[in-house]
């Protein structure tokens, strides 16, 4: 009884060990059934990690990824470097075309100015020549005219010395009785008339006497006393009485009487009015005649 209860204290035990044993068999057989499934899991990690193919597949993707990249921004540097070159010489070009245009234009309006200097130039030149020219003329004539002027001035003396001579020896002889040595009328623009009288004198002492004039238009019924520039002269000799004078509106003269007084002399002189010859040319305006004639009235 006692073996019996010794056996199945002692059977107890074992059973415990038995279960732990079997406890540490299945676990020992879990692990050794799962290690070799975690080692093999590693195997495979670190084979895979430590597989050289693999690992080159991995930095040749990453290198072909880097390659097209680099590709791409090449590309795209290409084609930004190709558009804006592209832009740039259009602009250039268009540029370069308009300052070659405004360049032949400005060449053309050079070459026209100069052209234009040039005949200019010419004319200028030409008109120089000219003006040398109508100087050396005109020098030539100032010497002519200084000469001529000169000779004039020595004839008016000698003229004036033969005057005086003449003058002497007609008043040693009594003197020249006062008369009427020419006369003239003339018409003008405007219903004006020009008067000319050449009148001679001299008296027996040869001194200058004063002479009184009055000139009147007549006609059937009236007459009009013109009014002279000066009523009065001294005369020695010839003195030359020239005026203008404007005519009566609607009057018409059929005579003309030129009264004189000097030195008790008084001569008077009746003259038609058709004397006197008309002037050819005449001017519209009296304001563009010249001056009172005042040569010698001829006989």
């Amino acid at each position: 009884m006692r073996v019996k209860t010794a056996l199945r204290l002692r059977s107890q035990p074992a059973c415990l060990s038995c279960h732990a044993f079997a406890s540490v068999f299945i676990e020992v057989e879990s692990q050794h059934t799962l290690q070799p499934t975690i080692d093999r899991i590693y195997h495979i990690k670190s084979h895979l990690k430590n597989s050289p193919i693999i690992y080159h597949n991995q930095q040749g993707a990453s290198t072909l990824l880097l390659a097209l990249f680099a590709v791409a921004v090449l590309v795209t540097a290409i084609v930004a470097i190709t558009l804006g070159h592209k832009l740039g010489y259009q602009r250039g070009y268009y540029a370069l075309q308009t300052e070659t245009k405004q360049a032949a234009i400005n060449n053309e309006q050079a070459t026209n100015e100069l052209k234009d200097l040039r005949i200019s130039n010419k004319v200028l030149t030409n008109q120089v020549e000219t003006a040398k020219q109508e100087l050396a003329i005109g020098l030539a004539n100032l010497d002519e005219l200084r000469s001529n002027q000169q000779a004039l001035k020595v004839e008016s003396q000698q003229v004036s010395q033969l005057n005086e001579l003449y003058a002497k020896i007609i008043a040693e002889q009594g003197g020249m009785e006062l008369q009427v040595l020419g006369a003239k009328i003339e018409p003008l623009p405007e219903n004006a008339f020009e008067y000319g009288f050449d009148v001679g004198m001299l008296s027996e002492d040869g001194a200058a006497k004063n002479l009184k004039v009055t000139l009147t238009l007549q006609n059937k019924e009236s007459f009009v006393e013109v009014p002279l520039d000066s009523a009065y002269y001294a005369i020695e000799g010839i003195v030359r009485i020239r005026g203008r004078f404007v005519m009566p509106t609607g009057f018409k003269p059929l005579q003309v009487k030129l009264n004189l007084e000097a030195d008790d002399q008084e001569v008077e002189q009746l003259y038609d009015w058709t004397l006197g010859d008309m002037v050819d040319s005449m001017p519209l305006s009296i304001l563009d005649l010249p001056e009172v004639d005042q040569s010698p009235i001829q006989p």
